[in-house]
């Protein structure tokens, strides 16, 4: 993984779905909230979705995690339970532009998704323990990666 962030360099994995993702739009991260290297700002991404998960655990409710940055679009999970202990997770694109969002702080736009795309078979369902199992793995490796 380069430092700078690339195109095709991550991977999402969702059931059988699978898509390749840039880490570009992290490089280019220039908000206060964006911490040092590359592997830290992931880490950063993940921490909020953590966060967000967490609160789904407490209120039920839908919340939406971006995992794609473009030019002319961002791609997003959008995660619903509706009892705070078991999700849906599903894949899907917003027309909304990743070159206006700060993905080490993507709150507020999260909560501006209204127009979100499903991806076809990008869709699984699973305790939100275990998916924040998952996350907080993720986060752990790339923040060790000190890059």
């Amino acid at each position: 993984m380069s430092t700078k962030g690339s195109h095709n360099d991550l991977r999402l994995r969702i059931g059988a779905y699978r898509q390749k993702c840039d880490s570009y739009y992290f490089g280019l991260d220039e908000a206060p909230t964006a911490p040092g290297g590359l592997g830290a700002r992931l880490a950063r991404l993940l921490e909020q979705w953590g966060s967000q998960i967490a609160e789904l655990g407490r209120v039920g409710g839908t919340v939406y995690l971006p995992f794609d940055f473009s030019d002319q679009c961002t791609a997003w999970l959008r995660v619903s339970s509706e009892d705070g202990e078991d999700a849906e997770v599903q894949a899907g694109w917003s027309p909304i532009e990743g070159w206006g969002i700060a993905p080490s702080d993507y709150l507020a736009t999260a909560a501006r998704v209204q127009d979100f795309d499903p991806i076809p078979g990008a869709r699984i369902q699973c305790s939100l323990g275990d998916l924040t199992a998952r996350i907080d793995a993720n986060r752990s490796t790339l923040a060790a990666t000190g890059a």
